[in-house]
């Protein structure tokens, strides 16, 4: 998903779950945040769609960024 797409779709503040290394597929036991996003997303370096989540001082490739489901 393009960084704008992903900003058409889900608002700053939008919960998700983040795989800052990983994703568990790929790791079973890599780092998993449950958090929400605290900024729109962004292309950085020219390459590579991005967000950053509360709780996290880095930002995040949307491939490692999944919207939470709202129970």
């Amino acid at each position: 998903m393009t960084a704008e797409e992903w900003n058409r779709l889900y608002p700053v503040g939008t919960p998700v779950v983040a795989y800052p290394g990983c994703r568990p597929e790929d790791d079973p036991n890599g780092k998993r945040l449950t958090t929400c996003t605290r900024s729109r997303a962004e292309v950085l370096g020219g390459h590579t769609d991005v967000v950053w989540v509360e709780g996290h001082g880095a930002c995040i490739a949307l491939t490692h960024v999944d919207p939470a489901e709202v129970a």
